[in-house]
């Protein structure tokens, strides 16, 4: 049994005119230890998904069906206290934007060592010390000072760093991590995802990485889900993908990454590749193909009838009529 398992996975938003389909039945596993990355564009529906997970979405306006199964419980299921439990000493999140998801009036070793006072009942003392070990952890230096420094006092690299220090605080068996690497410099970059290899190996934590960097993923994950406009579109393992990707929308993705040393080849400078047109409006039911309107391949097939995902290699799905099977594939 997978650790966490998502099947058909709606997130709806109702608005005065229209619902928005933020989501739109989503399926996929990660176990234990794996590191599954999930990319797309903005308002693919990525960073909901990881909020549903953990019962931060706000219903109503939101609604959410389907099921999320985690160690066999469904947590659409869950109460509110039951998920306050799970919340930091099970699954653990690093969100976007640690300069405002930090409490700018709490100090850092008072936010780490909140999740170790609720979830095993330590008392301050042991809380503080806690807070220590795990800056030490995450290779903040001078911990011992850090310790008693509000967010404001730490870089943006030593925030996001803390902010990792927080979601491991209580070991937990899967880690959400929604763009941890957004707005650092290549350097610090770096050296957060080394920090959170390092992490994984040591903890043992599942991670699901939400990001739109493909570096990123290349570096860090073993399989990649790539999502469209609230849908799944493609499923594989990491090499299988960036060496044959078969969805369409994915290709784009890939060819869209710049090229180190393109602007100095014999042919000269090299365009930049960009996926042409613009993302369905969500709040309009789509018939088809979600990317049709985009695709360079795409045929009238692909506005009737919506492609299921199917197995286009072993381990690899794609939701495209004419993606390329291979002959090996079941």
């Amino acid at each position: 049994m997978a650790l966490l398992e998502v099947r058909d996975l709606q997130i709806h938003f109702r608005t005065a005119t229209s619902v928005n389909r933020a989501v739109d039945g989503l399926s996929f596993d990660i176990h234990a230890g794996e590191a599954l990355a999930v990319v797309g564009e903005s308002g693919c529906g990525k960073s909901v998904t990881s909020m549903s997970i953990l019962g931060l979405l706000p219903t109503p306006p939101g609604k959410i069906a389907g099921e999320i199964n985690f160690r066999g419980k469904d947590l659409l299921k869950a109460s509110e206290s039951q998920m306050r439990k799970m919340r930091g000493s099970e699954i653990g999140m690093i969100f976007q934007e640690p300069m405002t998801s930090l409490n700018p009036v709490f100090t850092i070793g008072q936010q780490i060592g909140e999740s170790v006072r609720l979830h095993e009942k330590a008392s301050r003392a042991q809380a503080r010390d806690r807070a220590i070990e795990m800056l030490r952890l995450v290779g903040i230096p001078s911990p011992d000072r850090r310790v008693d420094e509000y967010p404001h006092q730490l870089s943006g690299g030593m925030r996001q760093r803390a902010m990792i220090a927080i979601a491991l605080a209580c070991n937990p068996a899967l880690l959400l991590a929604d763009e941890p690497t957004t707005a650092l410099d290549v350097t610090i970059q770096a050296q957060i995802l080394d920090l959170m290899q390092d992490l994984r190996s040591k903890v043992g934590s599942a991670v699901m990485l939400i990001t739109h960097d493909l570096g990123v993923v290349a570096e860090f994950a073993e399989r990649v889900l790539v999502m469209y406009a609230g849908r799944k579109v493609e499923e594989a393992k990491v090499g299988d993908l960036f060496r044959t990707p078969r969805h369409p929308y994915t290709q784009g993705l890939l060819n869209a990454v710049p090229k180190l040393g393109s602007s100095l080849s014999a042919a000269g400078s090299v365009r930049l590749a960009e996926i042409p047109g613009r993302v369905p409006d969500l709040s309009k039911p789509l018939r088809g193909c979600a990317f049709a309107d985009r695709c360079p391949l795409v045929q009238d097939v692909c506005r009737r009838i919506d492609p299921a995902l199917e197995t286009k290699a072993p381990g690899h799905l794609a939701a495209c009529h004419f993606a390329r099977r291979e002959a090996t594939a079941a």
